[in-house]
């Protein structure tokens, strides 16, 4: 080819070249290339009538879509601005529906319920503008898994009466290495006024009580603000709850191991004084301050359980219809009846493996019997003060027994 034909062709493939370019660009004429034209006008006129077919309402949904770790209280929630909700469907991922209401004022929805852990869910929210035009939207999150979160189991129940010497007891199902934002997350309160002060005694449980016991007829007061809070690196609290408990009459028995009497006395008054059997030399009870933490018409009591074993590794005891029985510690020290025993034992030796022993009758059915007066007539929380055994005082963390502390002591256990 030689340069002048070159040259044509070039010149066609340039102009061939411009009229694609000239098509694709301006495919309407020679006014919409010069972007003066209807063009404009026709385009304008099209966003204009898209515009007002928009809903202008705002919907926002969280946790955001694609959220892990949420929060099984507080997290979900749909609002609106500029529009009312009309519907909102939140399901699991299986389909479940989840309960909901939306608010009175129509800006707002949130479930009924507490969410599950390790949990996805989906939240489909649609809201009107005031024009009536419809959005829409949507997201997906799942909540936080337990291996990422902590709970903790209190004691005393909600709405229950107890005894003065009842502490607050939490025991969290996993460690917690930042005690004191975890504490700083529990508060504790008493409409006696008393200073409540939280103690930990290990890196998984938090007691809290006064300096003295409650204030009969009292009413105490646990917040648990611990959603979101970080118990250690990656697992966080999932609790938001605030339960209460009534604090009843004050009663607080006296046990002489020496003298083999318990007082029981109410407002510092005594009201009855029962024969005992305490633990005997051998096999001394305890001394200090106990607190009823359980109460059982009848139950059974192995020796085995508490490291009391014959040489075949059998318990030296195994007593399946314990009356009236009543737990001290958690190590196995109860205050019960006991119907094996002749009556001549009560008030007048010590027997028993060490824990504290009341005349009974086998099966717990005469309520004239000195351990049935006892139970009938004793709160979960009172407290059983336990002297001249010869013992060690038992230990703060034995069950619910952190009065065996001096306040000093106690408070220096607190994290915050």
């Amino acid at each position: 080819m030689t340069n002048s034909r070159r040259r044509k062709g070039l010149a066609v493939a340039s102009a061939l070249l411009g009229g694609v370019l000239v098509l694709s660009a301006c495919s309407g004429g020679d006014d919409k290339a010069s972007g003066t034209g209807s063009g404009d006008s026709s385009q304008a006129k099209a966003d204009e009538a898209a515009a007002k077919k928009t809903s202008v309402a705002e919907i926002k949904i969280t946790p955001k879509d694609g959220s892990d770790n949420a929060s099984i209280n507080s997290a979900a929630k749909v609002t609106v601005a500029k529009g009312t909700l009309t519907d909102v469907k939140m399901t699991t991922e299986d389909g479940t529906a989840v309960d909901g209401e939306i608010s009175a004022d129509k800006k707002s929805w949130a479930p009924s319920g507490q969410l599950e852990r390790a949990t996805q869910y989906k939240i489909v929210a649609t809201a009107k503008d005031s024009e009536g035009r419809e959005a829409h939207e949507n997201a997906t999150f799942t909540t936080v898994s337990p291996d990422n979160s902590f709970l903790g189991y209190f004691t005393p129940e909600d709405g229950s009466t107890v005894g003065v010497g009842m502490p607050v007891s939490i025991n969290f199902d996993k460690a917690i290495a930042n005690k004191a934002e975890v504490q700083k997350a529990i508060t504790v309160s008493s409409s006696s006024g008393q200073e409540v002060v939280g103690h930990w005694f290990n890196e998984q449980r938090l007691d809290f009580r006064p300096e003295d016991y409650w204030q009969e007829d009292s009413t105490v007061t646990v917040k648990l603000a611990l959603d979101g809070v970080e118990g250690s690196d990656g697992v966080y609290g999932v609790q938001q709850k605030t339960v209460s408990f009534k604090i009843g009459r004050n009663q607080v028995s006296v046990v002489d191991a020496q003298s083999k009497q318990m007082k029981v006395m109410q407002d510092g008054k005594v009201v009855k004084t029962i024969p005992i059997s305490a633990g005997s030399p051998e096999n001394k009870t305890y001394e200090g301050q106990m607190v009823i933490s359980e109460k059982f018409k009848e139950t059974r009591m192995n020796g085995a359980t508490v490291g009391f074993t014959d040489d075949d590794g059998k318990g030296e005891y195994d007593i399946k219809d314990v009356p009236h029985a009543m737990r001290l510690s958690t190590s196995g020290t109860f205050i019960h009846g006991n119907y094996w025993g002749a009556d001549s034992v009560f008030g007048s030796v010590n027997t028993s493996h060490g824990c504290v022993g009341l005349n009974d009758v086998k099966g717990a059915g005469d309520p004239n019997q000195p351990a049935a007066w006892f139970y009938n007539n004793s709160l979960i929380g009172d407290v059983v003060v336990v002297e001249n055994t010869g013992d060690k005082t038992i230990a703060p963390d034995n069950g619910l027994n952190g009065w065996n502390m001096d306040w000093a002591s106690w408070k220096e256990g607190s994290a915050v």
